[in-house]
């Protein structure tokens, strides 16, 4: 088997976060392509179209019990996801399917169209016990597809519906789409939103997060929902070492002018396939400090690339870890943004009755 690693000669391609496509970890064969020594100059960025595949599910909500995740329910609309950032911990659920965490998770995004109505059967079950519903927990629910397949829309018109809590964690203006409804659902304090700042540097948001929206529209997009009477936290996430920890206490700052109310933070994370593609990542883009990089990450990570333990996973340990963290709850204090996390109403949740069609529907 070939190496499939990064080499100058790999195409390249426009508004994507990685230019491999590095097989999955369960893949057991796999192909790559070689330089045959004709080509002597790089080819200009190509454009790579996204495909969007269609996914019949029988089921819409996940739960897990995990200790450090602050919900036990969540939806994912899509699987994949066209923002192509290069350290996002989903990107190895592709292996899953057979397909890259590389390239593949970027452009190979599925759907789910009949997820508003897996939902409204799962909310009508008998025993179904109502604690909100994280959106967004892997890929973001409001990614360039939702623009054409409105399935995050469809969910939260049967929230609002149902009078069912929901949490959304987005790094999109395009929620503002949404507003009326989030705006409705906030009166009767049934939603939050976190907005995703990873840096304030548009240089760097655009080698780290190719197809997201820009810093200033991020903050724009925090504004407009705190304006709207929507609760909105900010997540600085995630914290590299060397390369966009040094903005924390800024990006802190500037969320809190934009009018958000409480914060949080999670240090870079990378499991399984994430690893290789942000090492290539960095020599890419940032040769010079990638050895800093990845030495400070691995301090704090007990010497590893990855720490998967539910205490250590968001925060690590070591020295490193610990100033982010002390710097992190001086800033939050500072600023106003130490809040507990808001508790939803759950006691409001209640079916609405049936219509005809929907008796045969269930039936």
């Amino acid at each position: 088997m070939s190496d499939h690693s990064h080499n100058k000669s790999a195409p390249l391609y426009r508004g994507r976060g990685t230019a491999n496509n590095l097989p999955g970890r369960f893949a057991k064969q796999y192909s790559s392509s070689e330089n045959d020594g004709w080509q002597t100059e790089p080819d200009e960025p190509v454009r790579l179209k996204t495909s969007s595949i269609e996914e019949k599910s029988k089921t819409i909500i996940s739960t897990n019990q995990s200790p450090d995740i602050p919900f036990s329910q969540s939806i994912n609309p899509y699987r994949g996801c066209e923002h192509g950032c290069i350290y996002c911990y989903a990107r190895p659920a592709h292996a899953y399917m057979d397909l890259s965490p590389g390239l593949d998770f970027e452009t190979k995004i599925f759907y789910k169209p009949n997820a508003a109505e897996l939902l409204e059967r799962a909310l009508r079950k008998k025993h179904y016990q109502c604690s909100p519903i994280a959106l967004g927990a892997n890929t973001d629910p409001y990614q360039p597809l939702e623009r054409e397949k409105q399935i995050t829309q469809g969910l939260l018109k049967i929230m609002l519906e149902f009078r069912h809590p929901v949490t959304i964690i987005t790094k999109s203006q395009l929620i503002l789409r949404d507003l009326p409804i989030l705006a409705e659902m906030a009166q009767d304090n049934l939603v939050q939103v976190a907005i995703s700042v990873t840096t304030l540097d548009n240089g760097l948001k655009r080698k780290l997060e190719p197809r997201t929206a820009g810093p200033a529209a991020r903050l724009r997009t925090i504004e407009q929902l705190s304006s709207a009477g929507i609760p909105t936290a900010v997540l600085a996430a995630p914290m590299i070492p060397a390369l966009n920890d040094c903005e924390l206490e800024s990006i802190l700052s500037a969320a809190r002018k934009s009018g958000a109310v409480r914060a949080a933070y999670i240090l870079l994370r990378l499991p399984h396939e994430v690893a290789p593609l942000f090492r290539e990542w960095l020599e890419v883009h940032y040769p010079e400090r990638a050895k800093h990089v990845m030495s400070l990450v691995q301090q704090s990570r007990a010497g590893k690339d990855y720490q998967s333990e539910f205490s250590q996973r968001r925060i690590g340990t070591g020295i490193f870890a610990q100033l982010l963290q002390r710097r992190f709850q001086v800033a939050v204090k500072k600023l106003g943004l130490d809040h507990r996390r808001l508790t939803l109403d759950c006691s409001q949740f209640k079916p609405p009755p049936r219509t005809n069609e929907q008796q045969d529907l269930f039936s």
